[in-house]
């Protein structure tokens, strides 16, 4: 007779490959506690942890401060550029008109 597949909910996921980084048991052990299958658990841990490398959006304290910086600079550097090239529109009028 076919097996029925287990669902699992994505909190329950979060709290198995929680499981497996904070206690640092193995993945198999943890799976025998929760009744899974070993090779699904591993499957999550391993997305997991390329999410995790590849930063998924978050930034931290200092990241943030620095994006804010760095968007200030930005600003600030559009402003002058914009000034510059008002002044030389207004120096090629000057010059075309003596």
């Amino acid at each position: 007779m076919a097996e029925t597949r287990r669902r699992f909910d994505p909190d329950f996921r979060d709290g198995a490959v929680r499981i497996v980084e904070e206690t640092g048991k193995s993945i198999a052990e943890v799976a025998r506690d929760l009744g899974m299958n070993p090779g699904t658990l591993a499957n999550w841990v391993n997305m997991a942890r390329k999410r995790n490398a590849l930063g998924n959006g978050g930034l931290d304290a200092d990241e943030r401060a620095e994006l804010a910086r760095l968007r200030k600079e930005n600003a600030e550097l559009r402003m002058e550029r914009d000034v510059l090239k008002r002044s030389v529109v207004l120096w090629v009028k000057e010059a075309t008109q003596r």
